[in-house]
């Protein structure tokens, strides 16, 4: 009696994608931004290597981008109008479509883990300024005088925005933003999960909400197709839902490449807006682009660090 030929399914490569914000980042900045991204994506991956979850992954790679204040996210986030801290972040995970997020909170170190806590210690998706600070008492998140939190580079960035007037639009269109951080991330077991954080535009309005703690704009994810977390100008990115479009367009068979490069080209033709995503599949394929000048970004998979700066560039690392 002849068997049937069993099927073999692709084994899945735990991989992780982040990236630092899609702006248009100086030469001085560019070997901190990344060296930031490398560092972090290693951190996240050290976590899947112990078979530990995609959600444990992303939000230890988002967290270490936090606390490195070269990027607007946490320690050296942006600063609203009146020179005070605003910062956003969401987490999510693909297999029951879990999320949680925090948005205008102001003396918390690391507000991806807070998003976290939203997710698994309530029947929210979302907790805003003081009532996300109360819940972050309540659950002892450390937090930490505001003053911790600002950097030179944003009170700089905070004087040039008052003293030439620029609007938000405006200062995306001359390339001064400083952005957001995520992080993407599919397990061993296939569960996917996508994290983002920010410290917003520099001179936003008191209480102004972008796309990063907004689900299907700033991050989403579904173990059926995969992870998206995205950056770049808020307004736009929000109306487009630029992460859900591109995970609609897996849906489609599109890869995450392409469906990445085909929701971006929309958002510019719809609504002028740019920005970038990063991308992963529930297969651990990966894709990443943005319509900035720039984007620091890194993956790690099979060992291997891959990241890249400037548009078409891939830079493989050596393997650790």
């Amino acid at each position: 009696m002849t068997e049937t030929p069993t099927k073999k399914c692709k084994q899945i490569q735990p991989t992780i994608l982040v990236h630092g914000g899609a702006w248009t980042i100086p030469h001085s900045l560019s070997k901190p931004y990344v060296n930031g991204v490398q560092e972090a994506v290693k951190k996240g991956y050290e976590v899947l290597c112990r078979n530990e979850s995609a959600v444990d992954a992303v939000e230890e790679a988002v967290r270490y981008l936090e606390n490195d204040p070269t990027f607007n996210a946490g320690t050296g986030s942006a600063l609203n109008i009146e020179g005070d801290v605003e910062m956003d972040a969401i987490i999510m995970e693909g297999k029951n479509l879990q999320s949680g997020a925090v948005t205008c909170v102001q003396n918390i170190k690391n507000p991806v883990s807070l998003a976290r806590l939203v997710m698994e210690k309530t029947d929210h998706t979302l907790l805003a300024a003081q009532g996300a600070n109360q819940f972050a008492a309540e659950q002892g998140i450390e937090q930490v005088n505001t003053d911790e939190l600002v950097c030179e580079k944003s009170l700089e960035m905070l004087r040039e925005k008052k003293k030439y007037s620029v609007t938000v639009g405006d200062q995306f269109r001359q390339g001064k933003c400083h952005d957001t951080v995520g992080a993407v991330a599919v397990d061993a077991s296939g569960n996917v999960a996508c994290a983002t954080s920010t410290g917003g535009i520099t001179g936003k309005r008191v209480g102004r909400v972008g796309d990063s703690p907004l689900i299907g704009c700033g991050a989403y994810c579904d173990n059926n197709f995969g992870a998206v977390s995205s950056t770049g100008h808020g307004e736009s990115i929000s109306r487009v839902t630029l992460c859900r479009t591109i995970i609609a367009h897996m849906e489609q068979g599109l890869s995450p490449q392409d469906a990445a490069e085909k929701a971006l080209s929309y958002m510019t033709t719809k609504v002028q807006g740019s920005g970038g995503v990063i991308v992963v599949s529930n297969q651990g394929d990966i894709g990443m682009s943005f319509t900035t000048i720039r984007m620091a970004w890194a993956s790690m998979q099979d060992g291997r660090v891959c990241y890249g700066l400037d548009p078409g560039q891939k830079i493989e690392a050596k393997k650790c």
